[in-house]
C-alpha cells in the first residue's frame, strides 16, 4: 500500500533534502531565498539562469527580489483602482504598473515600481474580452490578458475548426486584441496510470486542506468530475467546465502541508497567493515532477474539448498527461492546480478560489 507515501510527497515540494551538499558547493547559490525548500531553490536557479542567460547568483538576487516586487504591485494596483490597467514582473523580477495617466504613474514612482502608461482601460479590455467570450466556444483556442503588451490575446491552435467568427471578431475589436496561433491541441491532462488512482485513471494530488478537522485534497474538477472513489478517498465536489476544481476527502491519516519534489524532499506551503505575470515558479506532477518557468498570463479562458474553463493562469512551465491536479507554486505560497496544456503553455486553477468554494484551508 504506498497511499502514504504518495500522499507525504504530495501538497507543495520543490527541493530535496539530499542535494543540499551539493547545493552548497556553488557559491552563486550559497545564499537561501526566503521560502524556498534547498532543492526547490535549486531547480529554480538553474531554470532561470539557462533560460535568461544569466548567472546563478544574478538568478538568486532576482528570485530574492520577486516576492517584494509582488507584494508591491498587488498594493499599488489595490490602491490606483481603475486607474491602474494591472501590471507585471520584468525581466529584473520589478514592478511594473500600467496606468492611464500621469498623476497614476508618479504615484506608482512614489511607492518603488515602474510606471508605464498604456492606451487601453482595464474595462475596455474587459469588454473586448467578454465580447469574444460570448461567441460559441471554439476548442483549443484560448482568450487571456496580456499586461505587457496591453491587450487580449487569442490563441488558436492547430485542433481548433470553426474559428472564422471568432477571428473576425477579434479583428474588428483593432488593437485592443492580438491573435496567436500555435500548434497542436488544448487539452485537459487527466490519463491513465498510477499516483492518486481510480476507475482506471490517474491524476496528481493537490494540495493537502482540512475543514473541521478531516483532510481533505483539493484538485483538478476535471479528475474528481470523473472518479468517484481513488486510492486515497472519495471524490466530494467538482466543479468543471467553467472552473476546474474538485475537492477529495483525504483517509489515508498523512496530509502534509508540503509539496514533494520527487527525490525525498518536500516544499513546505505555507500559504495561498495570486499569480502575477512575469513570476518564476514552480510545478510539482506525477508525470513531469519538478519543473520550473514563469507567468505569462493571467484571467485566461481555455476552451478544451471538454468545455471552457475560465480565469486560468497561463504559465510555460511542462506539465504533461498525469500531471493534473498536481501543484502550482512560488516558493512556500502555493498559486495553482494543474488544469490542462497547449503548445509550450500549462494552465492552471488558481487554488485560491477552490479554498474559498469548499472553505478548507491549507495544511
Amino acid at each position: 500500500m504506498r497511499t502514504k507515501h504518495l500522499l507525504a510527497r504530495s501538497a507543495t515540494t520543490l527541493v530535496a533534502a539530499g542535494a543540499v551538499a551539493a547545493f552548497l558547493t556553488s557559491p552563486a547559490t550559497a545564499v537561501t531565498i526566503d521560502g524556498y525548500s534547498p532543492d526547490v531553490q535549486r531547480d529554480a536557479v538553474a531554470s532561470l539562469s539557462a533560460e535568461a542567460g544569466i548567472s546563478e547568483s544574478a538568478a538568486v538576487a532576482l528570485l530574492r527580489t520577486q516576492a517584494a516586487s509582488v507584494e508591491t504591485l498587488h498594493q499599488v494596483t489595490g490602491a490606483l483602482g481603475a486607474r491602474a490597467v494591472d501590471g507585471y514582473l520584468d525581466a529584473a523580477a520589478k514592478p511594473v504598473v500600467n496606468v492611464l495617466d500621469q498623476a497614476a504613474a508618479d504615484q506608482v514612482t512614489a511607492a518603488g515600481g515602474q510606471a508605464r502608461l498604456v492606451k487601453h482601460s482595464s474595462s475596455a479590455l474587459a469588454g473586448a474580452q467578454n465580447a469574444l467570450q460570448a461567441l460559441p466556444a471554439v476548442a483549443h483556442t484560448s482568450i487571456g490578458l496580456d499586461p505587457k503588451t496591453n491587450q487580449v490575446v487569442v490563441t488558436v491552435a492547430d485542433a481548433a475548426r470553426g474559428s472564422d467568427a471568432l477571428l473576425k471578431a477579434a479583428s474588428a475589436l483593432g488593437d485592443r486584441v492580438r491573435v496567436e496561433r500555435v500548434t497542436g491541441e488544448m487539452h485537459t491532462t487527466i490519463y491513465n496510470g498510477e499516483a492518486i488512482t481510480g476507475g482506471g485513471t490517474r491524476c496528481s494530488a493537490g494540495f493537502n486542506t482540512n475543514r473541521g478537522g478531516v483532510n481533505y485534497l483539493v484538485d483538478a474538477g476535471h479528475c474528481t468530475r470523473a472518479v468517484s472513489t481513488w486510492n486515497v478517498g472519495p471524490s466530494q465536489g467538482s466543479s468543471f467546465p467553467g472552473n476546474d476544481y474538485g475537492l477529495i476527502r483525504n483517509n489515508t491519516g498523512s496530509a502534509p502541508g508540503a509539496v514533494t519534489l520527487w527525490n525525498g524532499s518536500t516544499q513546505r506551503i505555507s500559504s495561498a497567493g495570486t499569480a502575477t505575470v512575469g513570476q518564476r515558479i514552480s510545478k510539482s506532477g506525477s508525470t513531469t515532477h519538478l519543473t520550473s518557468g514563469s507567468v505569462t498570463r493571467t484571467n485566461v479562458t481555455v476552451n478544451y474539448a471538454e468545455g471552457s474553463v475560465s480565469q486560468l493562469i497561463q504559465t510555460n512551465a511542462l506539465v504533461n498527461p498525469g500531471d493534473s491536479g498536481g501543484c502550482l507554486f512560488a516558493g512556500s505560497v502555493g498559486l495553482g492546480i494543474t488544469s490542462g496544456k497547449g503548445s509550450g503553455t500549462s494552465f492552471f486553477q488558481p487554488v485560491g478560489e477552490a479554498l474559498s468554494a469548499y472553505g478548507v484551508s491549507l495544511n
